[in-house]
């Protein structure tokens, strides 16, 4: 007998069992269809925070106040805050910065007529569009280099707070009132569909004199941002940044009173996250294929029960061990690999659905869908194996007198 014909042999035997097959296979297909959709969210949630990351900008370092470093009760080097002279001496000291910004911030109630939305507010200079990648604009543009020495009261909508406040009309011109005071809207960032705590969309801007001296009453920075002119390059700035900021930033006992965040670090570590989510959910819907592989074992072993007559027959005949061997594996395998191919359908259908219902983007693995077909016929060949060889072990008298 030729591979074909056992193929048909195979396929007979399947089907003259149709339900009960059709049950077996179904652990193959569930298991199949949950490491496919589990893998494939997965990497759609990794695209998804890592693009959120990367709308905020791009080439970028931050450095943040390490509050909890500042000693209660220290004396003024302790005080563990950022200044415009810090801003100052990066831009000298540290040449692989191309732009840098101080920035200060606060959530405030923002009133237009009589409408109300509760947004961030942050300070900066005008070079924040270019750092934080908002230089597309919807309506008019960025405030100039002269609103910020004059701290006039003017300010950029981010997208959502345009669309909160002026539902779609025009905002140029217009005045909102923030804290109670007037400012006016010179432009609308377009739409960067960010998301979380930093969503550049739900932000007002408006220049970092103008928050420090009339908004806000800060001396300080709560941050500084700066953009590098290479990505490969941010490991060298962030060392050149703390360098020059560890001489003057420093407590009592020696330790920064700073904290310098790269953003490739953010993603790298967003994408060892994710990696290691998406091998546990596949490692929890991969116990549904040895399920359904164990499945399939008692099922074969009843089949060899129920064909034993058979078995004995055909070796009196002249069938060798390794047919029937080859026979009993290779219905065990058919049904795995048909099994499968509906569980990598069933599969892409989950990725669809759940990616539509979180908001991210499906990711269709390729290599996910060739490891989780390979191993539903390691299935089949694993769990099919004793049946067989215990099909392929029996004797024909032996066969031929079972009742």
């Amino acid at each position: 007998m030729n591979l074909f014909d056992s193929v048909i042999s195979a396929l007979r035997a399947i089907g003259a069992n149709k339900l009960r097959s059709a049950l077996t296979m179904l652990g193959v297909v569930i298991g199949v269809g949950s490491v496919i959709a589990m893998i494939g969210i997965g990497e759609g949630t990794k695209a998804k925070s890592i693009e959120n990351i990367q709308v905020m900008g791009t080439n970028m370092l931050i450095v943040m106040p390490n509050w909890r470093r500042g000693g209660v009760g220290g004396g003024p080097n302790e005080i563990p805050t950022l200044k415009d002279e810090d801003v100052r001496l990066l831009k000298k000291e540290v040449p692989l910065i191309t732009l840098v910004t101080g920035t200060v911030g606060s959530r405030a109630n923002v009133k237009h007529r009589n409408l109300t939305y509760f947004t961030q507010i942050t300070g900066a200079e005008s070079q924040i569009a270019i750092i934080r990648n908002a230089t597309k604009m919807l309506q008019g543009e960025w405030y100039t280099k002269e609103d910020e020495i004059a701290a006039n009261r003017v300010c950029v909508l981010g997208y959502l707070a345009y669309d909160e406040l002026f539902k779609g009309d025009n905002a140029i011109g217009t005045t909102i009132r923030i804290r109670n005071q007037n400012f006016t809207v010179v432009g609308v960032v377009n739409y960067k569909g960010g998301s979380g705590m930093w969503n550049p969309d739900d932000q007002i801007y408006i220049p970092l004199s103008t928050a420090k001296t009339r908004l806000l009453g800060r001396t300080n920075v709560d941050s500084i941002v700066m953009q590098g002119s290479q990505t490969d390059l941010l490991p060298r700035m962030q060392q050149q940044v703390e360098e020059a900021l560890g001489k003057k930033r420093k407590n009592s006992s020696g330790e920064p009173l700073f904290r310098v965040i790269n953003q490739g670090e953010w993603i790298e570590q967003m994408e060892t996250q994710t990696r290691l989510l998406s091998i546990l959910l596949a490692g929890i819907a991969s116990i549904s294929l040895l399920v359904g592989g164990i499945g399939i074992m008692n099922i074969m072993l009843v089949s060899v029960t129920e064909r034993t007559r058979e078995i004995g027959l055909r070796k009196a005949i002249g069938a060798k061990r390794e047919t029937i061997l080859s026979q009993f594996l290779l219905e065990s395998v058919v049904m795995c690999l048909v099994g499968g191919v509906l569980g990598i359908l069933l599969g892409l259908g989950m990725v669809n659905i759940v990616a539509q219902q979180m908001k991210v983007p499906p990711a269709v693995n390729s290599t996910a869908i060739a490891m989780a077909f390979g191993f539903s016929a390691f299935v089949g060949l694993f769990f099919g194996l004793y049946p067989a060889i215990r099909a392929s072990n029996l004797q024909p008298i032996e066969a031929l007198r079972y009742e």
